[in-house]
């Protein structure tokens, strides 16, 4: 890029963040690549209120319904996989059984089009799961919705705020894309070297502010705020200087120690913007081993699901990990795992 086109990137994006920095959410989500091949990715969740999230454990072959209105998307599920809910009516983060992870973060942007003549519709509830279900890799999950077998309905949150953002995939071969709808378009951003998301403003300016301090240095200089823009730039920064030979637990808690960076502490909220507030949870996948480590803000302690032991053959039994009754856990949680119902997608109506 051009010093010049360099510098109206930016500045048309230092206007975005004027705008609607302000009620742009807290959620970080970040990858690494280390040198024995190990690929690990971590996302926060930061939000007003407890969204009551649980683990859940989904088999193979289940059948699903978009829940948006007579024309819904129906699907069945190719492949197994766990997943983080949001108010039990969204999955907003998991790992299928191929490695493949989604993490659904929020864009005040986000705008997903009117619907189209003929072509099905899907709660934005179902969004990553139906990625989930259906892929195993990113590249075939960036060829199979450049195609838009959908178009996303985007209904009021249960908390009455919108329920809108963009979604982030990665695979065991560290492989990564970002997807985003912005004034009815769709926007994938597909490359190895987009290791970092957060929110407002949308993707293509959030590179061109953090061009803008790589010229200045982190040893510098690092923006410190809560703001979307600069977590961005903090995450970008810590996650390219991990140690690359960091190995097992080690590896993990790398990690972690970018995404807890970049989190807000609990006690932090602002009225009207939902969105900027405490962090709630964090998880972090391990996409080889298979594992999805979970990190409660309000636990003092750290528990993960392996997936090789949860049966995902079909018809096998949907499990739940109880957590919004200040249940607590600490390292291999899946002897807790109880059979549950599964959970209706966010009701939208196109």
């Amino acid at each position: 890029m051009s010093g010049l086109r360099l510098c109206r990137s930016v500045l048309v994006a230092l206007v975005a963040v004027a705008i609607v920095g302000g009620a742009a959410s807290a959620c970080t989500r970040c990858l690494h690549r280390f040198a024995d091949g190990r690929v690990i990715v971590g996302r926060s969740m930061d939000w007003m209120e407890d969204p009551s999230s649980e683990l859940w454990c989904f088999p193979r072959g289940m059948k699903r319904q978009g829940n948006a209105g007579p024309e819904s998307l129906v699907w069945t599920s190719t492949y197994g996989s766990v997943g983080v809910s949001f108010y039990g009516a969204a999955t907003v983060d998991g790992m299928n059984e191929k490695g493949l992870v989604a993490n659904i973060l929020y864009l005040a942007e986000s705008d997903y089009g009117k619907p189209v003549a003929g072509r099905p519709n899907l709660s934005i509830g179902g969004w990553a799961q139906y990625v989930l279900d259906s892929y195993p890799t990113v590249a075939e999950a960036v060829e199979g919705l450049r195609k838009e077998p959908f178009t996303i309905v985007a209904p009021i949150l249960p908390n009455g705020e919108p329920g809108v953002g963009h979604l982030a995939i990665s695979d065991p071969s560290g492989d990564s894309a970002i997807i985003e709808y912005v004034a009815g378009k769709l926007s994938i951003h597909h490359s190895r070297d987009y290791t970092v998301m957060t929110n407002s403003p949308p993707f293509d300016q959030q590179l061109a502010l953090n061009a803008y301090w790589k010229g200045i240095g982190g040893d510098v200089m690092l923006p410190g705020t809560v703001r979307a823009s600069d977590r961005f730039v903090r995450a970008s920064y810590y996650v390219d200087a991990l140690p690359d030979d960091a190995t097992g637990f080690r590896a993990i808690a790398a990690v972690f120690s970018v995404v807890r960076n970049a989190s807000a502490p609990l006690g932090i909220s602002t009225p009207g913007k939902p969105n900027i507030a405490s962090t709630i949870w964090r998880t972090v996948h391990d996409q080889q081993k298979r594992v999805l480590h979970f990190d409660s803000a309000t636990s003092p302690t750290v528990f993960w699901i392996p997936l090789e032991k949860i049966d995902f053959a079909p018809g096998a039994a949907v499990k739940r990990l109880p957590l919004k009754g200040g249940e607590t856990y600490n390292g291999d949680a899946s002897e807790g795992l109880v059979s549950g119902e599964a959970f209706k997608f966010l009701e939208a109506q196109p």
